[in-house]
């Protein structure tokens, strides 16, 4: 059931609520908005112990129009180690993404503290080499530490030629990506049958087909995992769109949540299969606030499944 255009937020709107709840309305000790004192989170890559940072980046959105948008990226990138970030995802055809992250990273002198991920989708192997060339170009890196198969495209042509980058030492880790809900089965099937360090796939509290299935595997088959659309994508799933006139409840406070950001962020990587969950964001604010859904308490199981009733009671 869909709720009058009147009732809907916008992710900034949705923010203000949450911090206002959090500063005046919740019961009991409520954690600060900035969480100055609590360290992000880390889990470990099951192929290498590795550890990452529960909560990245997502660049899909940092083609820019204007030198202020630029700046704006260039901001959130600078920002992002600062705040004990590190993951940041992009990928070739995510516009200038890969260009802004390149020169970003190369002036900030930044790039040994950030884990970038990268994705190439062709469905040829001379395609796909002329793609990952242009990305190593773009990014202005010697090394790109995920390289993922994006969407599923071309899997038999060009996994092998990823293999032979990690076998170099070019790339570090290989993943296969989807953030359609239909690409599923297909992404189990693939699951199944190659060794791949990472999997991206798509998982919020409004979206959690990715539970049936998905994420346990992975957990079967030691693969990391990045949630590409923790609040729900595009297309009208966003979940900050579905929250109607609803407030962040009181135990919220429970899981030192005090923004809704927090709240969604919180229980899509406290699924143990999860390792790292990379919202996309051009403002240093909303940068700020999802780190923080990576800082202080996790919900437990329990907690999880209250977390999914009272979303499941919204309509």
């Amino acid at each position: 059931m869909s709720r009058p255009e009147s009732f809907t937020l916008s992710r900034r709107d949705a923010l203000a609520v949450g911090l206002s709840v959090g500063a005046s309305a919740l019961c009991g000790p409520v954690i600060a908005a900035d969480h100055k004192d609590s360290p992000l989170l880390t889990k470990a890559i099951p192929s290498s112990g590795e550890r990452l940072p529960v909560v990245g980046l997502g660049t899909n959105a940092f083609t820019s129009r204007s030198p202020e948008e630029l700046e704006a990226r260039r901001a959130v990138l600078r920002r992002l180690p600062a705040l004990g970030g590190k993951v940041v995802d992009t990928a070739a055809i995510y516009g200038q993404s890969e260009q802004v992250i390149g020169d970003a990273l190369g002036e900030f002198g930044s790039r040994e503290r950030i884990f970038l991920s990268t994705k190439v989708m062709a469905m040829e192997a001379a395609a796909a080499k002329t793609s990952i060339d242009q990305s190593f170009q773009r990014l202005k890196a010697g090394r790109i530490d995920l390289l993922s198969i994006h969407n599923l495209m071309g899997i038999e042509a060009v996994l092998p030629m990823l293999q032979d980058l990690k076998s170099s030492k070019r790339i570090r880790y290989i993943g296969v990506t989807t953030s359609n809900p239909a690409d599923h089965p297909r992404l189990i099937e693939t699951m199944r049958q190659h060794p791949y360090d990472f999997i991206q796939v798509d998982y919020s509290l409004g979206d959690r087909d990715a539970a049936n299935e998905v994420l346990p595997l992975a957990q079967e088959r030691h693969m990391a995992v990045l949630i590409n659309v923790p609040f729900g994508g595009r297309r009208g799933r966003n979940i900050f769109t579905q929250l109607g006139d609803r407030q962040l409840p009181p135990w919220a406070a429970d899981i030192d949540a005090s923004s809704w950001a927090q709240f969604f962020l919180k229980y899509v990587i406290s699924h143990p299969a999860v390792t790292c969950a990379i919202p996309g964001t051009t403002d240093v604010a909303h940068l700020t606030d999802n780190l923080n859904g990576g800082r202080g308490r996790l919900p437990d199981a329990a907690m999880r499944k209250r977390m999914e009733e009272f979303w499941d009671a919204k309509s």
